[in-house]
């Protein structure tokens, strides 16, 4: 009953949230019909304006054009006037002088031919070169570039509105999907509906388990973030908050999430390689590679004390299965601890080794066989790691001053199979 009524409670949460939003949808509906006549409107206005514009450059241009017309007009009368006169001159000096020529009395010409002659000369000397060419051509030198303008035209389009940008307001943390698992946990967040101011990322800010200060975690465009490597058995409070190019906006209300009371994982279908084959709930593993593939636990480990055993099911034809910790990004297609992101132990039938960056110390006598158990002790109060085989030591503490984010992890191949017994 308690679980229907809490579900119940959700669904009626839901439904008043729907509610309100369908509230804003139809009022979004109104002001959607109102914009519009009020863009179209504006739209009108617009074109309008530009059409006014380009009416009154026409009109400017027609001008220039009118008084172009005008200019070459006058220049080309002031010719024909000028021409003309010259013309009325040339040619009644030419009747006269003909009139002289036809006098029969010699002494007569004789005290004008001078004179004449001069007027003559002097007639025909202003008719210079150019003088009977136009001044100006009929073309009219004006060239209208419109081609700018065409193009402008055809581009003219609406550019997207732009609000005036703001902080971001307060995310909405989404309570049904913040959840924890074992020491880990998750925070999903949105932003209210209907909000205009842009997002450039958030910042995800988590208390130390123990009403300590926030510190941030995590700062990204996602509205979905997962904390490993938390303490067990702890309570922490999240909170989170947007920002842009505006700044920072407010924070969410917090979030409390309790860590489990003890550590408990299973084998990692997600991140294991695509050879390694989980069954038994994800608690038993096996291979279909002969070569050594990796499979890491569903835990992340940074502090406290923990250990977990694995039993050995099968074991034929003296494999060297490895175990140990490794980072999350540990390269999965070899031996465990051939990298730099895995501290480990590989052991055959008769001794066993350390193993971290390809380097192989402490060989130390006593291996494994079908039935036996491997002990692996995280001890990150001290930083370092200790393996045992059948409840006894193998050799010194393996590693020593390590730091960090730690999974459990196995690598085997098809001659190995092993399983999970306990952990704490």
């Amino acid at each position: 009953q308690a679980q229907l009524s809490q579900a119940l409670n959700g669904v009626s949460d839901k439904a008043k949230e729907a509610k309100e939003f369908l509230v804003q949808l139809k009022n979004l509906l109104q002001q959607i019909q109102e914009n519009g006549l009020d863009y179209e409107a504006c739209l009108v206005a617009q074109c309008d304006a530009l059409v006014d514009a380009l009416t009154r450059q026409k009109a400017k241009l027609l001008t220039k054009v009118t008084k172009e017309r005008e200019h070459k007009l006058k220049v080309v009368w002031d010719q024909i006037n000028h021409c003309t006169l010259k013309l009325r001159q040339s040619t009644g000096l030419m009747e006269y002088c003909l009139e002289v020529i036809k006098e029969n009395d010699p002494s007569g010409f004789l005290q004008i031919s001078d004179a004449l002659i001069k007027r003559v000369q002097i007639s025909q000397e202003q008719w210079v070169k150019g003088a009977l060419e136009p001044k100006v051509s009929a073309e009219f030198d004006l060239t209208l570039d419109s081609e700018p303008l065409l193009q402008s035209i055809h581009q003219l389009d609406f550019i997207q509105m732009k609000f005036p940008v703001t902080v971001p307001p307060v995310p909405l943390l989404q309570l049904e999907k913040c959840c924890t698992r074992n020491n880990s946990v998750t925070l999903a967040w949105r932003m209210p509906p209907l909000s205009h101011n842009p997002v450039e990322g958030y910042i995800l800010e988590l208390d130390d388990g123990d009403g300590g200060q926030f510190r941030e975690v995590y700062v990204g465009k996602e509205t979905l973030c997962t904390i490993d490597g938390l303490h067990f058995n702890s309570t922490y409070n999240a909170r989170v908050k947007a920002f842009n190019s505006s700044g920072v906006g407010p924070y969410s209300k917090t979030v409390i999430l309790q860590t489990s009371d003890v550590a408990w994982f299973t084998f990692d279908p997600s991140s294991a390689h695509r050879d390694i084959v989980l069954s038994n709930d994800n608690q038993t593993a096996t291979c279909n590679s002969y070569d050594d593939r990796v499979v890491l636990g569903t835990a992340a480990f940074s502090k406290g004390v923990h250990y977990w055993e694995l039993h050995v099911d099968r074991y034929d034809n003296h494999p060297d299965p490895a175990f140990g910790i490794a980072r999350i990004n540990v390269v999965k297609d070899m031996m465990l601890g051939k990298d730099d992101k895995a501290w480990a132990m590989y052991v055959d039938n008769n001794r066993s080794w350390f193993m971290h960056c390809n380097s192989h110390t402490n060989r130390t006598e006593g291996g494994v066989s079908k039935g036996a158990t491997i002990g692996v002790l995280l001890d990150l109060n001290k930083h370092n790691l200790t393996f045992y085989i059948n409840g006894q030591q193998q050799g010194p503490p393996a590693f020593e001053n390590i730091e960090g984010v730690f999974m459990p992890a196995l690598s085997l191949n098809r001659n190995v199979q092993a399983s999970l017994l306990q952990f704490s």
